[in-house]
């Protein structure tokens, strides 16, 4: 039987590097997304066209209900499940004393509620097995004080905390549960600034460049591999070196 992965937020981005990576290693992809079918369909194409399986899931991760039917579907399709990637997250950058009540209410869904509801159910699914790993996206956002990110530090604050007591509490079952924490990555999102705002950046990094997705797939792959069958709650950032 082949191994099987759950990469939320898997149509774009980080996502989308890490669910092509695992499918090169050898995983059955599921790709789980919010909006964008078009865009979840074609990361689900190129994965099969490396000779695995690949499966496209529509759900709010911030919605049990939804999450619940998700893991319904992947069972049915694949029976179990061998590595959560909890990737599905938003960023509203907002100063402190233009923070909004929506805005806080829907990060803290998605970015903290959304990996719970996941991480809950794969887990439900893993102990069975007694084996599995569980992943989850942070973001040097979460040691590092950024200006306009006095929200979304908070969460990504939430996933280290919540990364070492999943691994305490999973770790008699089998289950791993590690956190990586990216720092600033060439996403579309960062590709969007301007070239003196992205250059102001680059020069904080000690290595002079951005990240890329696939720096991140790379951390993730070998966190799911048994090469690290011994590491369990800790967050490995990947930034560059900016928050030395």
């Amino acid at each position: 039987m082949g191994k099987t992965a759950l990469v939320t937020g898997a149509s774009r981005g980080i996502g989308r590097a890490i669910a092509l990576r695992l499918a090169k290693d050898g995983y059955d992809v599921c790709i789980n997304y919010n909006s964008n079918t078009e865009l979840a369909e074609k990361t689900a194409a190129e994965i099969r066209s490396l000779g695995v399986k690949a499966a496209v899931y529509k759900a709010d991760t911030s919605n049990i209900d939804e999450v619940k039917a998700m893991f319904r579907e992947l069972r049915k399709d694949f029976g179990g499940l061998d590595v959560l990637v909890n990737n599905a997250g938003v960023v509203d950058d907002a100063y402190l004393l233009m923070v909004n009540r929506e805005s806080l209410e829907k990060s803290l869904a998605i970015n903290i509620q959304g990996y719970i509801n996941c991480a809950q159910q794969a887990a439900l699914r893993m102990a069975g097995a007694g084996k599995g790993v569980i992943i989850n996206i942070s973001s040097v956002s979460s040691i590092l004080a950024v200006e306009g990110q006095t929200v979304y530090s908070a969460t990504k604050g939430a996933v280290n905390s919540m990364t070492a007591t999943m691994a305490k509490e999973l770790a008699p079952r089998g289950i791993r549960v590690n956190a990586v924490a990216p720092g600033f990555i060439g996403t579309d999102m960062l590709k969007s600034i301007p070239e003196e705002l992205a250059a102001k950046y680059i020069e904080a990094i000690p290595v002079k460049k951005f990240g890329t997705a696939e720096d991140v797939a790379n951390v993730v792959a070998g966190l799911c591999s048994d090469d690290f069958s011994y590491m369990t709650g800790q967050v490995l950032v990947l930034d560059g070196g900016l928050s030395l």
